[in-house]
């Protein structure tokens, strides 16, 4: 299993482990552990939801690099050159630069995953990770999906403004990586 891993990412590479108790090889190079939660957005949660998504808009192949560039400013987590191909990205510009976005990741059936929340520093307390994860939870509930998200443990403005939204702690979780040799 780990030969077709390192065989499947090439060499050098990050290997994410989520929640998995398994252990690489000893060639395997630890990257970082981090304790964190998972989070189900509550269906009676509907009422905190503002359905305008002004000043939202759509994140596509070209805004790639700004989005790379903040993900790099504010590390919210993995977030790969491919990784927008997964489902909707959404963004918000001021003057013309993108200082925060929201998208969708995994897709288990009848769940998608929010990710890569994140607000540029000098953005922040303006109410802009509130707007995308708003707008991302009416997309997905209107597709009959339930959204759901993982944060950092240390995070906790982060899971305060989640629980604020209407998510709820599910469990814990543990992210590892790994780079392959």
């Amino acid at each position: 299993m780990w030969a077709d891993l390192a065989r499947l990412l090439g060499p050098g590479e990050l290997a994410d482990l989520f929640s998995c108790p398994a252990t690489p090889p000893p060639d395997w190079e630890p990257v970082f552990v981090l304790d964190g939660r998972q989070m189900i957005w509550s269906s009676n949660a509907q009422a905190k939801l503002c359905p305008a998504e002004s000043g939202v808009v759509e994140l596509g192949a070209d805004s790639v690099p700004e989005m790379r560039d903040l993900v790099e400013r504010t590390r919210p987590g993995p977030f790969w050159p491919r990784t927008h191909e997964l489902g909707s990205y959404l963004g918000i510009r001021e003057n013309g630069r993108l200082v925060a976005m929201a998208g969708e990741r995994l897709r288990p059936p009848g769940w998608t995953e929010i990710s890569a929340v994140c607000t540029a520093p000098e953005a922040r307390g303006r109410g802009h990770a509130a707007r995308l994860v708003t707008a991302l939870v009416a997309r997905i509930t209107a597709r009959g999906e339930r959204p759901f998200l993982h944060v950092a443990e240390s995070n906790t403005g982060a899971i305060a403004l989640y629980e604020r939204l209407g998510f709820l702690s599910r469990r814990h979780v543990t992210f590892r990586g790994f780079r392959t040799p």
